[in-house]
């Protein structure tokens, strides 16, 4: 990597942090927003070409400093996300999603009643980050407290399959090898256990007694 790379990465990286800095700066600020805003409750305000009004609540102010509440946690969250180093930073997405869940239920809800079904939605997410998350704790626990490194384990193990893999070939060569001695000893001690030398001796000694018998007869 060049020293004119290096220098626009660091460049970007300062850029997106001095942003990040900025809006972690401001939050008390924009929480703020809801006392400059009208508690008429037909009032209405419109930003960039969008016209807010009170969607449900006494008035406009209330409606802001309710998200307000939602909105600026939610995007320090993420920010925390995105910036943790921790092990177990995947463990906030569970409050981003809460926050999240909670805003979409205000925007887009037809009742009346809020911060109520959205807790539901957050199971399936639990299901997957918990467990997620405890099975990188158990490694790490594995790994510095009782010392047991898994991962050099499974290296371990996959060398000594390598080795296996190796030596095999050669094994069975050796297995085969005593397999075929085996075969010609045992053949041999038939050979000599048995006896088959007498027993052609004995059909000889028939086949010609025979023979004469019959010389005989004619």
């Amino acid at each position: 990597m060049t020293d004119k790379t290096k220098s626009k990465r660091a460049k970007r990286k300062i850029f997106i942090e001095s942003i990040l800095i900025f809006f972690i700066a401001v939050a008390p600020f924009l929480y703020k927003v809801y006392d400059y805003l009208p508690e008429n409750p037909e009032e209405t305000i419109s930003f960039l070409g969008i016209t807010i009004g009170n969607n449900g609540f006494a008035d406009l102010s209330t409606y802001a400093w309710f998200m307000m509440g939602k909105i600026i946690p939610l995007y320090l969250m993420i920010i925390w996300f995105l910036t943790s180093k921790n092990w177990w930073y995947h463990i906030i997405l569970i409050p981003i999603a809460m926050y999240a869940f909670q805003i979409f239920e205000v925007l887009y809800s037809h009742d009346d009643d809020i911060d109520t079904e959205n807790i539901w939605w957050l199971i399936p997410i639990c299901m997957i980050v918990v467990p997620f998350v405890y099975f990188i704790r158990i490694k790490l626990y594995d790994k510095y407290v009782h010392g047991i490194d898994l991962e050099a384990m499974e290296a371990e193990l996959e060398s000594l399959k390598q080795k296996q893999g190796y030596k095999k070939p050669i094994q069975q060569d050796i297995l085969e090898a005593n397999h075929d001695e085996n075969d010609t000893d045992y053949s041999n001690l038939l050979n000599t256990k048995l006896p088959n030398n007498r027993l052609e001796n004995l059909y000889r000694q028939l086949q010609h007694l025979l023979q004469n018998w019959l010389h005989l007869k004619f």
